[in-house]
């Protein structure tokens, strides 16, 4: 199925069928996609935490059952959550572990190429951190290019997605001990198949047109 067809198709499940699990190859695919998003100057300033049991859902419900109950459903009903988390703040380990990465995969022909690609990427870190300071909002940036990696790889596999926002980063923080390891949670997204009760499921999809937010040059 063509990318367009996709786009056009996935919409923001609204219910879930709990009844259905999602087979784990395709849980598994879907994650190597993930792990294969792009990030500005290769950064991947992110960690995924993945949450398919009822006590790993419930969980993280902890985050929306007070102020977002309305969410809630959608993370226990759903067969797999993702918790898509940002660094908060770009380490020298980091960095280190990026390079390295990169070497090892053979992204580097010459020391030079090496030297390069390890003084641009500084560069731009450098650029948010002290000239921009937006370096947590940089990296955050980065995490929702994965989100849309996932929404449209959840398309491809049959799956219906929900991206949510509307949850308590600070209680899943510490629900999680995810501070503590240098990161902080953005945004979560539920996996499934839809239920019968979706009403979302059998609404039109509304953009607006293509002459408004297009402009050629």
């Amino acid at each position: 199925m063509d990318t367009v067809t996709l786009a056009k198709r996935r919409y923001t499940t609204k219910a879930y069928d709990a009844s259905r699990k999602i087979p784990q190859a395709t849980i598994d695919a879907l994650l190597e996609q993930l792990r294969h998003s792009p990030s500005s100057v290769n950064s991947q300033p992110w960690h995924f935490i993945v949450a398919d049991s009822a006590e790993g859902k419930a969980r993280l419900a902890k985050a929306t059952d007070e102020r977002f109950a309305y969410n809630s459903p959608k993370i226990r009903d759903a067969s797999h959550v993702l918790v898509f988390a940002a660094r908060t703040e770009m380490t020298e380990d980091h960095l280190l572990a990026v390079l390295q990465q990169e070497a090892s995969d053979g992204r580097f022909r010459t020391e030079q190429s090496r030297e390069t690609q390890d003084q641009t990427r500084r560069g731009y870190v450098n650029l948010h951190r002290h000239d921009f300071k937006d370096v947590q909002h940089w990296m955050e940036k980065q995490v929702y290019l994965a989100l849309g990696t996932a929404l449209l790889g959840a398309a491809a596999h049959g799956l219906d997605a929900t991206p949510i926002e509307g949850f308590d980063a600070k209680a899943l923080d510490a629900e999680l001990g995810l501070r503590e390891r240098g990161y902080t949670s953005v945004v979560l997204l539920s996996l499934g198949y839809r239920s019968e009760e979706d009403f979302n499921a059998g609404l039109s999809k509304s953009r607006l047109p293509a002459a408004e937010v297009f402009t050629f040059l």
